[in-house]
């Protein structure tokens, strides 16, 4: 077990893990369709307007890699302040592009869970959910990165 781990009272313990566990679930499902689906996802990344062509399909590719492999560490435990902190990272940034994006008019399909187009007879769903939905999970990872960081801090000394 993970020296961190053992100086934590329990219930910081298990907060600690139930928050690291739902960061990996989200970040787990959020990979899934992009990993099967890289061309529909690089589609989804070039409708952002933001990146040049030729980064597209690197972006389209690479990221949802890096969202599993962050899972992965942060439901193992194993370099976990790192993930915790990088995952932050990641969601910040999504939160800012959907910002920029609702703030430039460019209503995307977020392409957040799913590569696949919404049902012709559907509603789109509105920008300002994005930005709410990524503004919690910024704020999660936000915090979870924090406390991962501040256990460590307390170790150190």
């Amino acid at each position: 077990m993970h020296r961190l781990r053992q100086l934590m009272p329990v219930p910081a313990r298990a907060a600690d893990f139930a928050l690291r566990f739902a960061l990996a679930l989200v970040l787990f499902y959020a990979s899934a369709d992009k990993l099967l689906h890289p061309q529909d996802f690089a589609a989804i990344v070039k409708g952002y307007h933001v990146l040049p062509d030729a980064l597209v399909n690197p972006v389209a590719i690479w990221l949802p890699w890096l969202e599993l492999a962050l899972g992965l560490s942060l439901v193992s435990g194993y370099w976990s302040e790192g993930a915790a902190t990088l995952t932050a990272g990641l969601f910040g940034a999504f939160w800012l592009l959907m910002i920029v994006s609702w703030a430039r008019g460019i209503d995307v399909d977020c392409g957040c869970f799913s590569t696949r187009p919404a049902d012709p007879g559907a509603e789109p769903t509105p920008m300002l959910f994005y930005i709410g939905r990524d503004a919690v999970l910024f704020g999660l990872a936000l915090f979870t990165a924090w406390l991962r960081l501040r256990v460590a801090g307390e170790q150190a000394e």
